[in-house]
């Protein structure tokens, strides 16, 4: 809390207004987001080097202005107006703890990009609003960042959507027919295979190794059930957590290209890279690979902006298969996308975040489940947890009944199955984490007949 303050002015009464300002620019910003629990008075007053009396009449300003509230025997917390002061972040004994949804609160900056989107939407005011590709300035920086990346890429050939599932559905719409098969990874993103399912497709299964993906298995599948598409995920894998290197790519580059089976590559989470390694380069394979990407885990999911990247003859059927479907991407939300990305900061604030929050989980599940084991992932949103015996969906109901939300392993599977796995997402505050393993710890006895060591804290 002093770090993100900083430097503020200090005295009596402006004393107050001042750090009152202070904080309420950090909330607005969101660094502070709404449920954050505030440290006590005396603790805040010992960390600022400020008095009691001024760290309490900052906070009754804040109380009045509708940005914090206070419970006795709850302490205060980051509220908004119109939550009516809405509980603390830090879960009770009686809160759900959601990790089915792997998604995060807003980046820190957020605030700043829409202002500034603001004031570019009075140039956009005097067009129709509508455009089939999305705005030029938000094609030509996500082009400059494949390029960077290392795959030359022009504005051209980006077309902006509604998500990266969106772009998919896109996708599985111009180049998938009823009947058709679908190759995909086993496990895999389960929202895709209900995609394949609504479109009468069938989803072609590979199965992910522990340590990492099974070409001769793709290949077979590519030569016995001729599949029309393929959807996979190189990059943090979903739920693994596995990354393809580059010579896998190439390898699998020439697999499809021999079969002539056009791709689908979701890059949803090749930003979240905690790592300082050098990263593998953007998937490519002829002209009809397509790439799909979204700020939903690396900003906002409320931003609900995604992209494709593909050749300008794949895009221009895309569009037209499009106008079935919507007739393009919101602008404001496009301007606010490009805004974020022409700052580095948010993103390096939230890879930062996001890789405590991994390594709190990591040593939660240690501490109360040590007979469950993991791959320590680079970067993305989750650990894939191997079970001491095959009990995910039964683990599920028992920690639903126990306040957490689970995904069992089954979801993740094409036909089912997958009942030794669970994955758990690390986009919640590490103190979440810790509790909701607590929880889940007592589930996982319940479930073995009481057999396994739950730690006392």
């Amino acid at each position: 809390m002093a770090t993100l303050l900083g430097s503020w002015r200090r005295g009596s009464r402006q004393g107050a207004v001042a750090l009152a300002s202070a904080i309420e620019l950090q909330v607005l910003d969101g660094h502070l987001p709404v449920g954050t629990q505030l440290p006590a008075e005396r603790e805040l007053a010992e960390a600022l080097g400020a008095s009691r009396t001024l760290i309490g009449a900052a906070l009754d300003r804040l109380r009045e202005n509708g940005l914090v509230a206070s419970r006795r025997g709850a302490g205060s917390w980051v509220t908004s107006p119109r939550s009516e002061g809405s509980a603390p972040i830090y879960p009770t004994e009686t809160e759900d703890i959601d990790l089915v949804c792997a998604s995060a609160p807003a980046v820190p900056g957020m605030i700043n990009a829409v202002d500034a989107a603001r004031r570019l939407l009075v140039d956009e005011l005097g067009g129709t609003g509508y455009g089939e590709r999305g705005l030029l300035v938000l094609r030509e920086r996500l082009a400059q960042r494949y390029t960077e990346r290392g795959l030359p890429t022009s504005p051209a050939q980006i077309m902006i959507t509604n998500g990266a599932h969106h772009a998919f559905v896109l996708a599985l719409r111009m180049l998938a027919n009823p009947g058709d098969r679908v190759l995909v990874e086993q496990p895999t993103y389960p929202n895709t295979l209900e995609a394949i399912r609504a479109a009468h497709a069938l989803p072609v299964p590979v199965a992910l190794g522990e340590d990492g993906w099974d070409f001769e298995g793709i290949e077979a599948a590519l030569r016995q059930a001729a599949p029309r598409l393929a959807y996979l995920i190189l990059d943090f894998h979903n739920p693994t957590g596995l990354r393809m290197d580059d010579a896998g790519r190439e390898r699998l580059a020439a697999l499809l290209t021999k079969a002539r089976t056009s791709v689908v590559v979701d890059e949803t989470l090749v930003e979240l890279d905690f790592t300082n390694a050098v990263a593998p380069r953007p998937f490519a394979a002829g002209d009809w690979s397509i790439l799909v990407g979204t700020s939903s885990k690396s900003h906002w999911g409320g931003l609900r902006i995604g992209w494709m990247r593909a050749s300008e003859d794949v895009l221009a059927r895309l569009s037209s298969a499009r106008f079935g479907l919507d007739l393009g991407s919101p602008v404001f939300e496009q301007l606010v996308l490009s805004e974020l990305l022409a700052d580095p900061e948010p993103l390096r604030r939230r890879r930062e975040g996001i890789r405590q929050q991994r390594d709190a989980l990591a040593d939660a599940v240690r501490a109360y489940c040590p007979e469950w084991t993991f791959r320590f992932p680079g970067g993305g949103f989750w650990l894939w947890c191997k079970l001491p015996e095959p009990m995910s969906t039964r683990l599920a109901v028992a920690a639903a009944s126990r306040g957490v939300l689970l995904a069992p392993g089954s979801r993740f599977g094409a036909h089912g199955g997958l009942e030794r796995w669970i994955r758990l997402p690390f986009s919640q505050p590490p103190d979440r984490l810790d509790e909701a393993m607590r929880r889940i710890s007592l589930a996982a006895e319940s479930v073995r007949g009481g057999t396994q060591a739950v730690p006392v804290t």
